[in-house]
């Protein structure tokens, strides 16, 4: 038996996933378009593959400057750019992910998912924890 290769993080995040991305939708329909995406991610997280999912509030807060001096609410970006939540994976690699993306319910809807893997060491050379 071939050995497993080992689980990279990568987080899947959703953009487009706004109110007004979802406006024409019937009750009926956001409902459905609910239970098949929380079908998704459960199918995700027994498999081990999923280990946290989360939306994300629209209201946004900005921090930047010398001790964070400057403070800007928010949101900002257009609403298709916004994050509106995530998933974070344990998989394989970067293909896999980008297949478990390709599978979400919600691409038929007009969500646009991001898949980035998560790595130990910053643009700075610095390994973080």
């Amino acid at each position: 038996m071939e050995p497993q290769p080992a689980a990279t993080p990568f987080l899947l995040l959703f953009r487009n996933s706004g109110p007004e991305t979802h406006a024409h939708l019937s009750p009926a329909e956001r409902q459905q378009l609910v239970t098949h995406w929380n079908a998704w991610y459960d199918g995700l997280a027994a498999a081990g593959k999923a280990t946290e999912g989360q939306p994300l509030d629209l209201e946004t807060r900005l921090v930047s400057g010398a001790g964070g001096s400057r403070v800007v609410d928010g949101p900002f970006a257009e609403g298709k750019e916004a994050v509106g939540g995530y998933v974070k994976l344990h998989v394989a690699s970067l293909d896999e992910a980008t297949a478990i993306a390709q599978s979400h319910p919600g691409l038929a809807y007009g969500l646009i998912i991001e898949v980035r893997s998560m790595t130990v060491a910053c643009h700075l050379g610095v390994t973080h924890r």
